[in-house]
């Protein structure tokens, strides 16, 4: 297992997308906390320049950097890759982190289907296809970090499209994590984060004060930690209002629909929701 203090150091390079807020921003404040060089990638040129001045204020103006980036194509994310190299020359944690949640249903649009799967899924995918070989190669530790959602392993209902882009992306993270501890003398690993109710952009709606059962961004980010340095594949999240117990229940009833041979998100359905309740109160 990788000490992860041997990654979360000075002179490394973090690299994390969806950098300019939320999960993405509080991740990026803690690894410049420890000494390392950070590059956010993000939409928006003002919300990239607020959080660098977040960031050059922790670790410094030579050991920050924005690239204006676009998960959804693969040429954004070839270019960054480019350009963090040219300044930093290699990269040591990557975080897949960049996502989007619009409202779906099976027949909306196909348009807002196409962009949620190519930024929530091919973001991660193509971000670890173009970053990890040369991170592999430079053969120090590292760590590609891909934030999943519980909505990706539970599928409730509503936006389906969500729903299995997550759920891509933990399938894909899961083969990757495969595929890196079999490499002969390779030290970089992969985990799914994998959030509980955070209060960030992509949650708040219409509120403007976090929701006691929210937690905050970097909750998450200390959580994340601890979670590495366990060695942990699965960050599996709790928050002010679930417990990691209710979410096992929960998971273990999702694949029990497989196993007991039920209808799909049986959870929801008339004829299980109360042997369901019952299945959560034996927690």
């Amino acid at each position: 297992m990788t000490n992860i203090q041997d990654i979360f150091k000075k002179s490394n390079v973090a690299v994390v997308t969806g950098g300019a807020s939320g999960i993405g921003l509080a991740a990026a404040k803690y690894f410049a906390g420890q000494g390392m060089s950070v590059v956010i990638a993000d939409l928006g040129g003002d919300r990239l320049a607020a959080a660098a001045d977040e960031l050059k204020a922790i670790a410094g103006e030579e050991n920050v950097m924005t690239v204006e980036t676009d998960v959804a194509s693969k040429g954004s994310l070839e270019a960054l890759e480019r350009a963090v190299l040219q300044r930093f020359g290699r990269v040591h944690v990557l975080m897949n982190n960049a996502g989007i949640g619009p409202e779906t249903s099976i027949f909306s649009p196909q348009a807002n289907w196409d962009h949620i799967f190519a930024v929530n899924l091919m973001g991660v995918v193509n971000g670890t296809r173009v970053f990890g070989p040369k991170m592999l190669s430079h053969g120090e530790p590292g760590l590609i970090i891909n934030t999943g959602s519980k909505q990706g392993i539970t599928t409730p209902p509503g936006n389906p499209a969500y729903n299995i882009s997550k759920a891509g992306v933990k399938v894909f993270t899961e083969a990757l994590e495969h595929e890196l501890r079999n490499i002969e003398g390779g030290k970089i690993s992969a985990h799914l984060l994998i959030p509980g109710f955070v209060f960030t952009g992509l949650t708040k709606g219409d509120r403007a004060e976090k929701p006691a059962g929210a937690w905050t961004p970097e909750q998450t980010v200390d959580f994340m930690v601890e979670s590495l340095a366990r060695g942990d594949f699965y960050i599996l999240c709790p928050d002010n209002d679930v417990s990691r117990g209710v979410d096992e229940r929960r998971m273990a009833w999702a694949m029990g629909d497989i196993i007991e041979n039920r209808p799909p998100l049986s959870r929801w359905h008339r004829d299980y929701a109360d042997k369901f309740k019952v299945f959560l109160d034996q927690t």
